[in-house]
Formats: C-alpha cells, sequence, structure tokens
C-alpha cells in the first residue's frame, strides 16, 4: 500500500533533485508502474525507493525508463496516416519550410512513419522533424534507428493500410534479427529530451503530434500542455492526439477546429 502523503513527498523530492514532476500525472498510472518498479527490483517502501533513486543517478534513470509510458508501433492507428495525407498534407505543402515536433516519440516508430509519409509526398527534403521524449534511453534507440525484425509484418500491414505508395521493404535494410531504418529518413530528424510537465515552448511548428500521451496527466496538466501546444503552433497550424484523447479540458479548446474528428485532428484559428 503506497500512502497519499508519502507518495506526494515522493514526487516533490524527484522535481526537486532530477526536475522531472509527475505531480500532475494520472495518479493510479503512476502509483501502478511505480509498485510494478518496486516489485521488480524488490524494494519494500517508498521510502526506501526514495534512497535509492534520489541518491544514485543510475537507478533513477532505470526508475525513469521503467515509470514512462513506451507503447509504439509504425503507422499505428493507420487510418490516423490516411487522414493526414488527406487533409493536412496539401495545405503543409503550401509552406516552404515545413517543421514537425512529435511529443513523446518513445522509441521512434512514429517519427519514422512520419519520415516516410512526408518522403512520399515529396515534402521531406524541406522538413525537419523534432522529436522529443522524456526517456533518455527511448530516445537512443529512436536515435538508432534500429527495430526488431519480428515487428515487420504488422508494420507492412499498417503502411499499406496507412495508403503507403511503395513497398515497405524500400526503407530498412534486414541484418539478423533487427532491420536499419534507411538513413535519407533520419537526415531531417532531430532528436532532444524535452519534458512536456515542466519545459517551454522551443520553435513554431506547423504540425504538431503528440498522440496517446495526455491520456496518462490529469486534466490541469492536459490543460497546461495543450496551451504549450496552442503556443507553439503558427497560424493555422495543426495539432494530433491520441484517439482516446480530446480538447475538452484545455483552456484553449476555442482556439482550434476539428478537421477530423475520429482521427483527432485539430487546426489553430485563433
Amino acid at each position: 500500500m503506497i500512502d497519499n502523503e508519502e507518495y506526494r513527498q515522493f514526487l516533490e523530492s524527484v522535481r526537486f533533485v532530477y526536475g522531472y514532476d509527475f505531480t500532475d500525472y494520472a495518479e493510479a498510472s503512476v502509483i501502478r508502474r511505480i509498485r510494478a518498479f518496486m516489485e521488480s527490483k524488490r524494494v519494500g517502501s517508498l521510502k526506501d525507493l526514495g534512497r535509492m533513486v534520489l541518491k544514485d543517478e543510475a537507478a533513477f534513470e532505470h526508475f525513469i525508463q521503467d515509470i514512462t509510458v513506451n507503447v509504439t508501433e509504425m503507422f499505428r492507428d493507420p487510418f490516423f496516416y490516411k487522414s493526414l495525407r488527406k487533409n493536412v498534407i496539401n495545405r503543409l505543402a503550401t509552406y516552404p519550410f515545413i517543421k514537425v515536433w512529435i511529443a513523446g516519440c518513445s522509441t521512434g516508430e512514429e517519427v519514422y512513419s512520419m519520415a516516410i509519409l512526408f518522403r512520399e509526398e515529396g515534402l521531406l527534403e524541406r522538413t525537419v522533424i523534432y522529436a522529443t521524449d522524456i526517456n533518455q534511453d527511448a530516445l537512443q534507440k529512436a536515435r538508432e534507428g534500429i527495430s526488431s525484425i519480428n515487428n515487420m509484418k504488422s508494420y507492412t500491414e499498417n503502411y499499406l493500410k496507412a495508403g503507403g505508395q511503395h513497398s515497405f521493404s524500400d526503407y530498412y535494410k534486414a541484418k539478423y534479427n533487427s532491420v536499419l531504418w534507411d538513413k535519407s529518413l533520419r537526415q531531417n530528424i532531430v532528436f532532444s529530451v524535452h519534458n512536456l510537465a515542466m519545459d517551454k515552448s522551443f520553435n513554431e511548428f506547423q504540425l504538431i503530434l503528440c498522440r496517446n500521451v495526455l491520456i496518462y496527466f490529469n486534466q490541469a496538466l492536459q490543460s497546461k500542455v495543450i496551451g504549450l501546444f496552442y503556443e507553439s503552433l503558427c497560424s493555422f497550424g495543426f495539432l494530433c492526439l491520441g484517439n482516446k484523447e480530446s480538447l475538452l479540458f484545455a483552456d484553449k479548446r476555442t482556439c482550434f477546429e476539428e478537421i477530423d474528428k475520429k482521427e483527432k485532428i485539430f487546426m489553430k484559428t485563433k
């Protein structure tokens, strides 16, 4: 059993020592992941966990890797990508230079999916994709551009459903049990650590994707992060959320127009 006061004190200590703020994350979800981490490390109490991770940066890195969620795949939710091709790409093509922010990029599958889509739409050469995440271990995997060959069948199916225009195998090279994504896809990607709960806007973008991240935040943090995206978007820029997410709790919800209700694509209008 994790005591509520102990839980709050632990999160405040993590924020003070490392600058990671989990205080506005969905409590039940964070507690569940903390318990799982404690069980895996055979830690008996939250106080013991605090002593372990607050004094040992390496231990804290392992904690962050476990507590942040990294569930992703290439062309996840294929019809979202179809909607992007239909409703967004033509408008992005009017810009001489395109900046895309993928917030909460995890191990990079969504990043490489977007790079492939932009390549096929003839926009990749004038696009920079900024891929950020709180988890440095996940970011390193994303930078390496390596995936398991066991996933290629399902990834290929997703790609085709998403409106893929070529052979999916054109975009990677298989070696042993892994595949390496084509180097040309990585040339216009910038990977960086960014903490949505604490960090500020760092550029102006035409397109922001933050899919299946807000579901782990409470309502106050969801609104704060939507405000961050609002500040980071150019006029008539696009914001894409996960299919279980919405602008319902955001102060800036009236500043966006719904482009695709089902696929959660919005355009900044005010």
